[in-house]
Order: structure tokens, then C-alpha cells, then sequence
């Protein structure tokens, strides 16, 4: 049985949960590390852990994100984050 979080919105249309992962890579650390990491911090309610490592020698960092979403609100995420010039983002959901 899978275990998929359920809630409603204001039309009561039924909305799932699901687990999943966001991989970003930052291409421009100096120029878009503030940028991707403000948007995160407003998408904070969907992260559930965050895993990133900076490779300083080639001025790019790789970030992997544990997340519990609707498909809505993963959109709205990736979208805001793969807006950035340098940043490449994909996202996976079960």
C-alpha cells in the first residue's frame, strides 16, 4: 500500500504528497549560491534534508534535496531555481 500524504484545498480537489529528489547543480557559485539558496529557504516547508557539496576548484557546487511535495509545488520550485542563468536543476518523484 503506498503512502502517499493527502490534504485539500479550498475546491476540496484532493492533492498528493509525494517523496522525491531535486538534484541542482550551481554552475557559478560567486554569482548564484545567494540567489538558489534564498530560493530554497522559501521553499523550506517541502525540504525534508539537504545534502551539498561545493567543488571550489571548479567554482560549481552540487546539491541534493530530500523533499515530500505536490507536483504543483515541485514546479513552482524547480521553476524558480532553473530561471537562474547558471543552474541546472531535475526532479524525480515516487
Amino acid at each position: 500500500m503506498d503512502q502517499i500524504s493527502t490534504f485539500y484545498t479550498r475546491e476540496h480537489v484532493i492533492m498528493e504528497k509525494r517523496m522525491g529528489v531535486v538534484s541542482i547543480i550551481v554552475g557559478d557559485r560567486k554569482r548564484e549560491a545567494g540567489s538558489v539558496n534564498d530560493i530554497i529557504t522559501k521553499h523550506s516547508n517541502i525540504v525534508l534534508a539537504r545534502m551539498g557539496l561545493p567543488c571550489r576548484d571548479r567554482g560549481l557546487s552540487v546539491i541534493a534535496l530530500i523533499i515530500e511535495a505536490t507536483t504543483n509545488e515541485v514546479g513552482a520550485f524547480t521553476g524558480q531555481l532553473g530561471n537562474l542563468s547558471s543552474v541546472k536543476v531535475k526532479s524525480s518523484l515516487v
